[in-house]
């Protein structure tokens, strides 16, 4: 990042517990616009936490900043136009059309009670054609399927056109070809200058990334490109060695290894019975 560009979304000594129990320890880094972050680690290393404290939408300690002003000191609605957010299994009204529901990602930009206007209904119809869902914009949200579902809530969250997006497990319920249509997408946000975050399970999808910000028990191991040998080495240590990264025409791939094999006592093992016995 160049000395001269503020970040996008930072944050310096960032602390955060759930129900009494220290989740995150003192987490300092910089995001900056134009980029798309993944954050990885083990289940239980703080990554929806992380990502839910930067959004301001838990209590924390330290400071967090968006867009180079605390963010405690953002209006809510101003916030809102530029900070959008997409979490794991959200609930919206299952009686809404999905346009409807992709259409509250405006509310921000509307005064109260107003009713959408021409600015609103095309981001709309330009966020459920980047999601391929405004074919069945009049749907219900109850009678979608899963992958169905989440596209119309990404979709919601695009309708907002922030400068940041965050999004949590967004590939949860996408078929692989919408996984890859979400991976190009998210790279022309990146382009546009959005400062792209998202936490994923699918590391494959991971490497891509700009940056990989590395949590291991609610700390941060590593934060670098996934062609730095210290990100892979990273990588490799918050899951025990049972990786194997390799790269394939540029792209680093993980595979996953299995543990040592059982051994097998072959005195133990009963002959099949014969078919005459």
């Amino acid at each position: 990042m160049s000395k001269n560009k503020q970040p996008a979304l930072a944050c310096q000594d960032l602390s955060a517990s759930l129900q009494g129990q220290p989740v995150l320890h003192r987490l300092t880094l910089a995001l900056p616009p134009g980029r798309w972050t993944a954050i990885v680690g083990p289940n239980g290393a703080g990554k929806s936490t992380l990502l839910r404290a930067l959004a301001g939408l838990i209590p924390s300690l330290g400071s967090i900043e968006l867009l180079g002003r605390p963010l405690a000191d953002w209006p809510r609605k101003a916030r809102a136009r530029e900070l959008a957010w997409l979490g794991q299994n959200e609930s919206s009204g299952d009686e809404l059309s999905a346009e409807d529901v992709v259409m509250l990602g405006r509310l921000p930009h509307r005064a109260w009670l107003a009713p959408p206007n021409s600015a609103d209904r095309a981001a709309v119809q330009q966020a459920m054609a980047q999601t391929q869902s405004w074919d069945w914009r009049q749907r219900p949200l109850g009678q979608l399927s899963g992958g169905e579902r989440q596209r119309v809530l990404l979709a919601r969250a695009l309708a907002v056109q922030a400068k940041v997006l965050l999004m949590d497990e967004p590939l949860a319920h996408l078929d692989p070809p919408h996984q890859a249509d979400w991976l190009q997408l998210v790279r022309g946000l990146a382009d546009a200058g959005v400062a792209v975050v998202s936490v994923l399970h699918e590391l494959n999808m991971a490497l891509q990334a700009d940056g990989l910000l590395i949590m291991q028990a609610g700390r941060l191991l590593c934060h670098g490109a996934p062609g730095e040998a210290e990100t892979r080495r990273s990588l490799q240590q918050v899951f025990d060695g049972r990786l194997h990264l390799l790269q394939v025409q540029g792209q680093w791939l993980a595979l996953p290894t299995t543990a040592e094999p059982p051994i097998c006592n072959v005195s133990n093992v009963l002959p099949l019975k014969q078919k005459n016995d």
